[in-house]
């Protein structure tokens, strides 16, 4: 690190010490909410808060941007290499469908959109930007990204996150009643969906077994979707909020620190 860096990660450590701090309360509040929330099953879930586990049953014929494989959501991001080998993700996507998760008692639908969504990658690659294998370069062509041509003059990163049929998540949103007729999109009711019968039939018997949507709530917007279990998901949410508890403080004083004997020695213009 030379001296001309020093200023620069003294304002960064003075900026990043106090949101870290107002994290780790967000994050122990989030692992209370899951500890005092009981897992509910999906037939007798009541509305408000619930927390639910099953598995994941696809509603939409979606198919993976990347990696072409059948899914029941999925998520992606893009990144270029930064200063000193660290990747900055500039872009952003989710499919936003709503898909079925089913135990043993009922199925619920589940609105991901607004989801704090923690899956597991399938699909990660790198490469350079001037040399883009076809399906990334149709994908940054297909979503209009207008600083793409900028992105592409340096290393990428493709990343790819899905939820596939049979998989089991844990679901921690707010349940409401469904609607008599529920929607894949705006205006747009199952029975007009253009699949084959086959799948036409399973879609209406899982939406007619549907006891309730679960999405993020209004009041309580605390909504997670997530590969990990119960268990695991608190004890990583306890250990970050440790190490935040400790960082966030150490990091606002390191950087006041410095800029308080930088003003003291006459340095803050030179």
């Amino acid at each position: 690190m030379s001296r001309i860096d020093i200023p620069i990660y003294a304002t960064l450590a003075l900026a990043a010490g106090p949101a870290m701090f107002w994290r780790s309360f967000r994050d122990l509040r989030t692992r209370r909410l899951i500890q005092n929330t009981p897992t509910a099953r999906i037939r007798s879930m009541s509305m408000g808060l619930v927390e639910i586990e099953g598995t994941v049953a696809p509603r939409s014929a979606l198919v993976a941007p990347f990696s072409g494989r059948p899914c029941a959501y999925w998520e992606v991001d893009i990144a270029t290499r930064a200063r000193r080998n660290a990747w900055s993700t500039v872009h952003r996507n989710a499919s936003g469908h709503p898909f079925y998760l089913r135990d043993e008692t009922g199925v619920a639908l589940v609105y991901p959109k607004g989801a704090q969504c923690k899956i597991n990658f399938q699909v990660e690659e790198q490469c350079l930007g001037i040399s883009l294998p076809d399906l990334y370069a149709q994908y940054l062509h297909d979503q209009r990204l207008t600083m793409s041509a900028l992105w592409r003059l340096g290393a990428m990163r493709f990343r790819e996150r899905l939820l596939e049929e049979g998989q089991r998540v844990y679901v921690l949103g707010s349940a409401c009643p469904r609607a008599r007729a529920t929607t894949i999109s705006d205006g747009e009711e199952m029975q007009a969906t253009g699949t084959e019968d086959m799948r036409a039939r399973r879609l209406q018997t899982l939406d007619d077994e549907t006891a309730a949507v679960v999405r993020r709530g209004e009041n309580e917007p605390t909504f997670i979707i997530s590969q990990q279990s119960e268990r695991d998901l608190t004890a990583q949410l306890g250990l970050r909020a440790i190490g935040e508890l400790i960082a966030g403080p150490a990091l606002t004083l390191l950087g006041l620190g410095y800029w308080l004997y930088a003003m003291h020695a006459g340095q803050v213009f030179k």
